[in-house]
């Protein structure tokens, strides 16, 4: 992370990211999905942001919120092909992370607890993709619980690294698969530093993934190459629109480009993130500040306008 971002007092970070998080409880999550489809017709992703965990409580915490969001998905009373799907990171489950030389432990078990209720209520899951030392992990959890029947759990993969090529060709069959850059900086041995090739690779991927079967979100706030995945890759791949989605971040202004998505019968989904008190938020924040410095900008340039 680029060492300015780190010394940004909380209090800043938390002012230019506001826009990007839904909230601070599960409810104040929800009015916005529920907002979204009611009145923009878009479709969303809710996450808990509930990295860094210390205690055993705190990680208990994160499984109990994660099964109410479970059941507050499937009661939120939006149509079923409308209700938000939830994303879920492994090292929220576990207070020995693998990016600090732990063994994950727990992660699996709580994985497998929502999943199971997933299941149940008929809400749709993703299990989301992190650092480079969780990876393999991630994979193999994604593969056993595919083999145990939990087929409305779906995949990400990053872009940026080199093994992503191989990994989706090992992917299950009619995996949903969430096609991303990534944002964790990851050393250029292992993965492209310039986001250009890590966007060319999207394509590429996306085409070969649809090919094989996959559903593919694709996911990005690049203009450009969202209107090369739909208007290239798609016809080549010869799919109709019941096979893809295009993904964006919440508070990210692409209002009028989503709406002509929309328009034109395309799935556009929101990755809507909430947490339980701001604290939890400012480490996702951050790293969104560091990716996309933009960010500082247009939240300054929409506080005008609004004045």
């Amino acid at each position: 992370m680029n060492p300015l971002i780190r010394v940004i007092p909380a209090v800043l970070v938390r002012f230019f990211a506001r826009p990007y998080v839904a909230g601070d409880t599960l409810e104040q999550a929800l009015a916005v999905v529920q907002k979204l489809f009611r009145e923009r017709g878009l479709l969303a992703t809710l996450d808990l942001l509930a990295e860094d965990i210390r205690r055993p409580e705190q990680a208990q915490r994160n499984l109990d919120t994660y099964l109410r969001m479970v059941d507050a998905a499937a009661a939120c009373g939006l149509p079923v092909e409308a209700r938000p799907t939830l994303s879920l990171k492994p090292s929220s489950y576990t207070t020995a992370p693998l990016h600090e030389g732990g063994d994950a432990a727990g992660s699996f078990a709580a994985i497998e607890a929502i999943v199971a209720r997933a299941a149940e209520r008929g809400v749709e899951l993703t299990l989301d993709m992190e650092g480079r030392h969780w990876t393999d992990f991630t994979l193999d959890a994604l593969r056993r619980l595919h083999a145990a029947g939990h087929r409305h759990v779906g995949a990400v993969l990053q872009t940026r690294l080199h093994r992503t090529e191989a990994d989706l060709e090992a992917l299950p069959p009619g995996q949903r698969v969430r096609l991303v850059i990534g944002i964790y900086r990851e050393p250029a041995e292992i993965a492209l530093v310039d986001k250009a090739p890590m966007k060319e690779r999207m394509l590429a991927f996306a085409e070969r993934l649809l090919q094989r079967g996959h559903y593919v979100e694709f996911a990005t706030h690049d203009d450009v190459y969202v209107r090369r995945f739909v208007e290239q890759v798609v016809p080549r791949a010869k799919v109709g629109t019941d096979r893809f989605e295009v993904q964006m971040l919440y508070g990210v202004p692409r209002e009028r480009f989503l709406a002509d998505l929309t328009r034109q019968g395309i799935r556009a989904r929101l990755y809507v993130p909430f947490a339980l008190g701001w604290d939890m938020a400012i480490q996702y924040l951050r790293r969104r500040l560091d990716e996309y410095p933009a960010m500082v900008w247009l939240v300054t340039k929409n506080l005008v306008e609004r004045r």
